[in-house]
């Protein structure tokens, strides 16, 4: 064949591949407007195939792009995520969200990070702990909310952004105040001090937030019978982010008696990428009401989790 004739019948496979692939033309139609017959229309598209006219690539369906991750985003309005398969201990299934979680900063692209606290935050903070130190996407850090006073490491906000911070080589930015003040007074005069406002502009500038997702009631209990008293069961709590309440609805429960040291909840709506992390303890129904805050806008949980949450949106 010359050079001529090969070219027009390179042509001729590329106008049937078009017809077929991007016009959504069926193989009949495709005859009729060629002159020829259906087969000889089929043999042309194998033969587009294998000179490479048409290429075909099967993806596989990964985490991201799974179906349960999918229905979330239609549920609950969320722009991506991270899911994990079960595993048959908690411990395995922490050390397995522990390390997606770090995946999917690697993947927003880092920069200012905010932490929460709790079982997840310290699962992450061991798994650090065993890297040598090394510079990292994350290039600030700071904590979410204040210190508590229980003996657990991982509810120890600073130090647990210390540790972060010397493994990633990030510039840290620490409060080394309680998580509850006693006293609106109390509250304001913390609010006030340069200490304070140092992690306030922080906040208002985050690029991502990791928020802990927690069940009601909670171990321990954050002082929250002093906080709401009896508020918390009336209204039915599910849950918990940060230190803020919330019911099965995704609205976040106020008192006049929570002096919380965290960020504010319009600052948490500000940052572009905030992520809700579940540790293996956490439950469908505190989910689905984090996720029903509209605050999350991404999650990293156990798939079998973020299909029961889906399941337990009350439809009423």
């Amino acid at each position: 064949m010359d050079t001529s004739s090969a070219k027009t019948k390179m042509q001729k496979l590329e106008q049937v591949a078009r017809l077929y692939y991007e016009e959504n033309k069926k193989q009949d139609e495709i005859a009729s407007i060629m002159g020829v017959s259906r087969p000889f229309i089929s043999r042309m598209l194998q033969e587009a195939h294998k000179v490479g006219i048409v290429e075909i690539n099967i993806r596989k369906l990964d985490h991201d792009d799974s179906l349960t991750l999918e229905q979330a985003k239609t549920t609950f309005g969320l722009k991506g995520g991270a899911l994990v398969s079960e595993a048959t201990e908690n411990n395995t299934l922490n050390h397995l969200l522990a390390k997606e979680v770090l995946g999917y900063v690697n993947k927003l692209g880092g920069g200012r990070l905010g932490i929460g606290w709790g079982t997840l935050i310290g699962t992450i903070v061991e798994m650090l702990e065993q890297r040598v130190p090394a510079k990292d996407v994350i290039t600030d850090i700071c904590p979410l909310v204040g210190n508590s006073g229980i003996p657990i490491r991982n509810y120890h906000s600073s130090e647990n952004v210390r540790i972060i911070a010397h493994h990633t080589k990030a510039d840290a930015k620490y409060l080394h105040i309680p998580a509850f003040a006693e006293t609106l007074m109390d509250m304001e005069l913390i609010q006030h001090t340069e200490h304070y406002k140092t992690v306030l502009r922080e906040w208002e500038h985050l690029d991502i937030a990791l928020v802990n997702i927690g069940n009601y009631p909670s171990t321990p209990d954050f002082a929250s019978i002093a906080r709401y008293g009896s508020l918390l069961s009336t209204r039915r709590a599910v849950g918990r982010m940060v230190a803020y309440f919330f019911d099965e609805y995704g609205d976040i429960i106020r008192s006049d008696s929570d002096f919380a040291i965290q960020i504010p909840i319009h600052l948490l709506r500000r940052c572009p990428n905030v992520v809700g992390i579940c540790s293996a303890n956490v439950g469908a129904k505190a989910l689905a009401g984090a996720l029903r805050t509209g605050l999350i806008s991404h999650v990293v949980s156990s798939e079998f989790l973020l299909k029961e949450a889906i399941l337990s949106v009350p439809t009423a």
